[in-house]
């Protein structure tokens, strides 16, 4: 295996938007002394990969980029099937590696195995909201954040030295982090259930509490992140709410306030129920387990399962990183209200069925079912929340923002099939069936995936192309010679 190296990777399936990201990403490497790898995954089609390509080839960066699109995608898909020589299992890594947010992080870990990887979305920023009066944080609090109107004053962007803030700590044991961290069990979020990340209701603060607790000393962090600003780590429900109680917010889809940060500190923890994969580290030179194969936002799920094993630790660097939310190509909101909804309730089943831990990834008893208990529980909650964007409507004076909320309410009762009993069960126990199954045979395949990577990176670097953009010796524009 090469020597050890950071790389840079940036899952995207909006290949359109991307060029900026690479940009901001490249300048805040070169002003901080840093020459990594950078890596674009992308999900996109083919019909997409060949109308936007272009645009990286147009990024100006003083550091290579290297691009993971549909050809090489399948090339490499390709060289596995060619290794195992099993006609029957073709099909289970194609899943494995299937366009989805679980599948295109999966060729991430390949393609860095050996290696640190840092891991940004599509929609980062190198930078961060901090308030511009920051308060002292209390004894038991590592961070506390709160809701700004956009347009308000009062908080400023900030950039921090991203690399070297994962390198402090990746791959290193807890007894070699610096000083200034924090060491404890876990971090509890003051507004979310702690083993679900579901939102406890809408509030306009929150701070990230450290619970006590001894981490051996030879613990090693396979596992950081940063902390966020901008649109927070809140659920779907959150931005439902913070329509209703606006009353000059037209839109659902329109963000009208940001999360600032008011203080934070870094901290090394035994768990991490927190993990954001959409700022994230790994510790990648031993192989990972592989993220949840799924369409579903949960796909880092695994990792807050798989990090409470005994010598693994997780760490909150000391860094901050923002969230700009792009619209473009995403779910509508009535879909994501939908698919947590259905991911709230596969965590919790795998979480209570875990029975096995081990180097390349969990093992649990849930085999899919779904109970009508728990379809009522979800249509219950959904058919209140239906119920109050139905009296905002009739309550709103502003005719434009009252049909607004009556197709809101629509498609609400429409994605969740009218409300019928019967029929959202059915509905939501095949899919949860079919997501199941396709956990168990992507983590049965996967360790033998990691070994004929593992052995193939040695010899050759895996399928990928360079991109061909405008390099600079710098970034005050000087291209180089």
């Amino acid at each position: 295996m090469k020597t050890k190296e950071t790389i840079f990777v940036i899952p995207t399936y909006r290949l359109r938007d991307v060029a900026e990201t690479i940009e901001k990403y490249d300048d805040n490497f070169w002003a901080n002394g840093h020459a990594p790898k950078i890596m674009v995954f992308d999900d996109s089609s083919l019909a997409n990969h060949e109308k936007y390509y272009p645009l990286l080839e147009q990024t100006k960066t003083v550091n290579d980029v290297f691009y993971v699109g549909p050809r090489e995608k399948e090339q490499f898909i390709t060289l596995l099937n060619e290794r195992l020589r099993d006609r029957k299992l073709e099909s289970l890594v194609r899943n494995l590696f299937r366009p989805s947010y679980g599948g295109n992080r999966n060729f991430t870990l390949m393609y860095t195995l050996g290696h640190l990887m840092v891991s940004s979305d599509d929609d980062m920023r190198p930078d961060a909201l901090i308030e511009t009066s920051p308060e002292s944080l209390s004894s038991d609090e590592v961070c506390r954040g709160r809701l700004f109107k956009s347009c308000e004053s009062g908080f400023v962007h900030r950039s921090f030295d991203l690399l070297t803030a994962f390198e402090d700590v990746l791959g290193q044991q807890v007894s070699q982090v610096p000083d200034n961290f924090e060491i404890g069990e876990l971090v509890v979020d003051t507004t979310m259930d702690l083993e679900t990340n579901t939102t406890q209701g809408y509030f306009r603060e929150n701070s990230l509490l450290l619970q006590q607790g001894e981490i051996s000393e030879n613990a090693v962090v396979k596992m950081a992140q940063t902390f966020r600003t901008g649109t927070n780590d809140i659920d779907t429900l959150d931005f439902v709410h913070m329509y209703l109680n606006n009353e000059s917010q037209l839109s659902p889809d329109e963000l009208n306030e940001v999360y600032v940060l008011v203080n934070f500190r870094p901290v090394v923890t035994n768990k991490n129920w927190r993990m954001d994969c959409g700022v994230a580290g790994y510790d990648n030179q031993l192989g990972l387990p592989p993220f949840f194969p799924t369409r579903l936002r949960f796909e880092d799920y695994i990792y807050r399962l798989w990090i409470q094993q005994e010598g693994i630790a997780a760490a909150h660097v000391d860094a901050v990183q923002n969230h700009v939310r792009n619209n473009y190509m995403r779910n509508p909101l009535v879909s994501e209200i939908f698919n947590e909804e259905i991911s709230n309730l596969l965590k919790r089943k795998i979480k209570d069925s875990i029975y096995c831990l081990d180097d390349l990834g969990i093992q649990f008893g849930y085999m899919g079912e779904v109970t009508l208990q728990d379809s009522e529980e979800i249509l219950q909650k959904i058919s209140a929340i239906h119920q109050q964007v139905v009296k905002a409507a009739n309550a709103t004076q502003d005719e434009d923002r009252k049909q607004s909320l009556q197709l809101f309410a629509e498609n609400i009762s429409r994605v969740f099939y009218g409300f019928e009993p019967d029929f959202f069960q059915q509905n939501v126990s095949r899919i949860v069936d079919d997501v199941v199954s396709q956990f168990h045979a992507a983590l049965e395949i996967w360790p033998t995936l990691v070994e004929i990577c593992y052995f193939q990176k040695d010899r050759k670097d895996l399928p990928q192309v360079r991109v061909e953009n405008k390099k600079l010796k710098s970034r005050n524009g000087r291209k180089s010679a």
